[in-house]
């Protein structure tokens, strides 16, 4: 057996630099097989309910299929739907060791109310104590540049440590979040991770998250009550104010259409 080449991180940050710099050029070319494979799925779940078509996904991909959850409002959802309903879909978190107290109260919340478990994965250590070490606790405040490696470090590449050998990544994502995913399809092939992403309730409206949530009583983060829509690492979200964008409250510093930690293209 071949021995695995593992990478030195910061040449790991440079080769995922260049696929997300590629990724959307590329994705409209990627191979017949993965077409061919999301032609079928769209067919199989074709009209049907968020339950209805994880249920599908889950029996035609048993132990390839995972939710990653930011236990934000749309995640809850969906948890709801998979733990509710005892889908053999693995669930799992990104701890960056940078969350809300209230974000943990959530996760603690769900596995009491479920009585189940989700994994929980973290960064690298090394990889934090030399990011910390060399450019200090704050230095994504500096530079787009700086604000990426940081995300990379604590979201990404925990990611495709999660994803590695699957086949679908469900995701909370829906389309009124952000003008560049009004022309998303609930299915789409994910080129830098290699991986079909399924959206369940793309097409809800935070009006229709916030009902479901009420109705069924999940437990949901407090601050989305206090203005806080999107919610990330503590030190990079903010409340947004009346009439401002979906994720003006997420590195607010920095230019609306850099506003992209990694994990998704759009």
């Amino acid at each position: 057996m071949q021995a695995e080449i593992l990478l030195p991180f910061t040449e790991l940050f440079e080769v995922w630099q260049k696929i997300e710099a590629t990724a959307r050029p590329r994705r409209l070319l990627c191979g017949a097989r993965p077409k061919i494979k999301m032609k079928q799925i769209q067919e199989l779940i074709k009209n049907k309910l968020p339950e209805e078509a994880l249920a599908l996904l889950a029996n035609e991909f048993p132990e390839r299929i995972v939710f990653s959850t930011s236990l934000g409002y749309e995640d809850q959802v969906i948890s709801h739907i998979i733990f509710s309903n005892q889908l053999p879909i693995d669930v799992f978190t990104l701890d960056t060791g940078r969350l809300f107290n209230e974000t943990y109260s959530v996760l603690n919340n769900t596995l009491e109310r479920y009585k189940t478990r989700i994994k929980v994965l973290y960064p690298q250590t090394e990889a934090i104590e030399k990011l910390v070490s060399e450019k200090g606790p704050i230095s994504f405040y500096e530079s787009l540049e700086n604000r990426k490696e940081c995300c990379f470090i604590r979201k990404v590449e925990p990611l495709k440590r999660a994803l590695k050998g699957k086949s679908i990544w469900v995701t909370g994502i829906r389309a009124e979040q952000s003008d560049n995913r009004h022309d998303m399809s609930n299915l789409e092939w994910d080129e830098a991770n290699q991986i079909i992403k399924f959206h369940p309730i793309l097409n809800w409206t935070l009006e229709e998250v916030k009902l479901y949530i009420s109705k069924h009583n999940i437990p949901y983060n407090s601050l989305h009550d206090k203005g806080f829509v999107s919610i990330g690492c503590a030190p990079c979200t903010r409340a947004i104010k009346e009439g401002e964008d979906f994720r003006a409250g997420r590195w607010w510093w920095e230019q609306h259409d850099k506003k992209e930690c990694g994990l998704h293209s759009r």
